[in-house]
């Protein structure tokens, strides 16, 4: 009975900690994909006209890509990437969990 509890628990964890990745995934796809490319790369029509960095080459650090998230990014006074304030911290660990997959 013990060895049951133990195979749930651990289930159970593991499906806690994907699913962050996964609700990353979709939130980068529905919010981010569009100018900065499904792979990272900012290799879109927006990506090139807004010159989005390379995620997978620049590789920004957490505090980064989670302030760009919840404040936006600006060139000067001009706004390049609006700020996502209606995402919750939780969507934003999950973005940035995401974000750092990106090769």
């Amino acid at each position: 009975m013990k060895k049951c509890y133990l195979i749930t628990a651990s289930a159970l964890i593991s499906m806690t900690l994907n699913a962050p990745a996964a609700d990353g995934a979709a939130s980068f796809t529905k919010d981010c994909a569009k100018c900065h490319g499904a792979d990272g790369k900012g290799a879109t029509v927006m990506g090139k006209k807004l010159k989005c960095k390379d995620m997978t080459v620049e590789k920004p650090g957490d505090a980064q890509i989670e302030k760009a998230i919840k404040e936006g990014v600006k060139d000067g006074d001009k706004v390049v990437m609006k700020a996502f304030k209606d995402l919750s911290d939780a969507d934003v660990q999950a973005l940035v969990k995401y974000i750092h997959t990106l090769k």
